[in-house]
């Protein structure tokens, strides 16, 4: 939160304002625009001075698919918010197509607001279920992204087998899936379970960058992850086009092999 005059002013007035009803609600200061959907989460929070920046931890995290897929055709986002992901991903790769799937018209309605850009043959908003968006087959992405959430949390039909299993048929041979969870969630466990019920142990869960939520990402393909010293290496190369800490995400990735094979239910990660 900026703490000028008039940002100060905005976050109180935004404060003592009526309580939001799950509506998006758009907090506005002097050098940055932010989403909630009550008046304890922020969803999604954008700079003005450079409104493609990735400012909240996890979407810098979320961006580690990098490391597995450095040149994705295409990729699938589950959850629109502020645009923040598919920003970045429309800025910083050029060669992919960006589908962003959003089920709340009111927040695709605040697109402007957020400098999310128009639809084109490599960007598009579609207003949809994404659980039931990734049954269809029509399109391979090398990478989804979920990031849905409602006032309440994360919708339960993100959150099952049933759409990891969609999920894992709708990507490419080798595709990877990156999910965002908050730390509070009591259901963390049930989805890692759910998660590898359908990709075995392909997958990592890990806390995200300066953050309070939980990263997880599964992937197809070879079962295994590079080595330590070859997602470095991967990170050093693609550090000099993407203002992200790759090598961070990287070590963290590996790390999450093992707390993802360690968790039972009931048990909370730290770390």
């Amino acid at each position: 939160m900026d703490h000028s005059h008039a940002s100060f002013d905005a976050y109180m007035k935004f404060l003592a304002g009526p309580s939001v009803d799950g509506a998006p609600v758009v907090l506005e200061t002097e050098h940055a625009l932010s989403l909630h959907f009550d008046l304890l989460a922020t969803q999604s929070f954008m700079s003005r001075r450079d409104p493609d920046r990735l400012v909240l931890g996890y979407t810098r995290t979320m961006m580690g698919f990098l490391l597995l897929q450095p040149a994705p055709t295409r990729i699938s986002m589950i959850g629109l918010g502020g645009g923040s992901l598919a920003k970045y991903c429309h800025r910083y790769l050029p060669d992919t197509k960006v589908v962003a799937v959003e089920i709340d018209p009111a927040v695709i309605a605040l697109r402007n607001t957020f400098h999310i850009p128009p639809d084109s043959e490599r960007f598009e908003v579609i207003c949809a279920d994404g659980a039931e968006y990734v049954k269809g087959h029509d399109a391979r992405p090398d990478v989804i992204l979920v990031d849905g959430f409602l006032a309440h949390g994360m919708p339960a039909q993100l959150g099952n087998a049933g759409f990891y299993s969609a999920c894992h048929a709708r990507l490419a041979g080798d595709g990877v899936l990156v999910a965002n969870f908050a730390d509070d969630d009591p259901h963390i466990p049930y989805y890692v379970e759910e998660v590898r019920s359908v990709f075995g142990e392909s997958l990592s869960i890990f806390m995200a960058e300066d953050s309070c939520n939980y990263t997880l990402f599964a992937w197809k393909g070879a079962p295994g992850l590079p080595s330590r010293d070859k997602l470095l290496a991967r990170a050093r190369v693609l550090v000099t086009t993407h203002p992200l800490n790759l090598r961070g995400a990287a070590r963290r990735l590996k790390q999450g092999v093992g707390l993802a094979s360690d968790w039972t239910f009931g048990r909370k990660l730290t770390g």
